[in-house]
């Protein structure tokens, strides 16, 4: 076993800096990664975003390989925009709570109940998911998306309720939810957040619309991950109680230097406030990914072409 451990060591680059640069090259390859990887990753990457601005970056890239560090469904979503490229995800392993709790089968039965509504989804979900969707959305966009339906016609949100529950309140539009959740947004203690402000005092909170609404409340501003970085920057505030996958904190960090961002703390004394399935992406895996060209991300081609229509709605919806 030692042997075989340290043959795979020896035959990984030590300067995977350098090796991912040299493949990127080979290859054509972007890498695309979400706020919420690992810092390594993020210094790396070509682009760095949310699901709305890595959805944008995905469809009009002229890169033959689009390596995807993040979640299963990001990659997805990359791959049903662009069904000729190689769509590569380090992990495959790196899955979504919030998706899994949208089984499609069950989906289905759900939107049957309802037959007259729109299906707006939240991008967190899989093709499946999708591809019986008419409009996905972001929690950048959801909002506008929103705005932009006749009010007459009924809706129903999915998968997320907590996401679902606040564009209610900023739409002022009733909506069916389908009661998914994120398990990191769901994490955050109230009780020890109200103890942390109490610490700052002059604290900002900043929370992510994915969060319960016990945190919202205290917030002193909710937005999507994009939406925070850039507000963190402009704000007078020189610190923050950050609500959301700490991940963001590097970006948020280097975009605000000299700024303190502090998590917020999860209910028990543990790493939750880290989402598990995009930290099994590494440095070692993507350049793997990228030697190997593998893992590929693959779908059924009536799957993919019915959730591109959504997608596509969606990025017209959000000029």
């Amino acid at each position: 076993m030692f042997t075989t451990a340290l043959t795979q060591r020896e035959k990984t680059p030590l300067d995977l800096f350098a090796a991912i640069a040299n493949l990127k090259k080979e290859l054509n390859a972007v890498i695309l990664a979400h706020y919420y990887q690992e810092p390594d990753i993020q210094d790396i990457a070509d682009f760095i975003g949310d699901s709305l601005q890595l959805a944008r970056t995905a469809a009009n890239t002229n890169a033959d390989v689009i390596v995807f560090a993040g979640v299963h469904f990001m990659a997805e979503t990359a791959k049903i925009l662009n069904p000729d490229k190689l769509v590569l995800l380090p992990d495959l392993n790196a899955g979504c709570s919030l998706a899994d709790t949208c089984p499609p089968q069950e989906f289905a039965a759900f939107k049957a109940s309802y037959p007259d509504h729109l299906v707006v989804s939240y991008i967190n979900c899989s093709a499946e998911v999708k591809a019986m969707s008419d409009i996905i959305c972001t929690s950048s966009n959801a909002v506008k998306i929103i705005q932009q339906i006749p009010e007459e016609q009924p809706i129903i949100f999915a998968p997320d309720k907590n996401l679902g529950r606040y564009v209610m309140e900023q739409t002022g539009r009733k909506m069916v939810l389908w009661q998914g959740s994120c398990i990191v947004h769901e994490t955050f203690s109230e009780k020890k957040l109200v103890q942390l402000q109490i610490h700052h005092p002059q604290a900002e909170i900043i929370a992510h619309p994915e969060c319960e609404e016990s945190i919202l409340r205290h917030a002193d501003y909710i937005g999507s991950t994009a939406a925070l970085l850039k507000y963190c920057q402009q704000s007078h505030s020189s610190t923050f109680i950050v609500a959301t996958e700490p991940g963001i904190i590097h970006q948020m960090q280097k975009a605000a230097a000299g700024k303190q961002f502090i998590p917020a703390p999860p209910t028990n004394n543990c790493n939750c406030n880290e989402c598990p399935f995009m930290r099994l992406n590494t440095l070692e895996k993507l350049y793997l990914s990228m030697k190997n060209c593998a893992p590929e991300i693959q779908m059924d081609e009536e799957i993919r072409v019915a959730a591109l229509r959504p997608i596509q709605r969606m990025l017209e919806m959000s000029v």
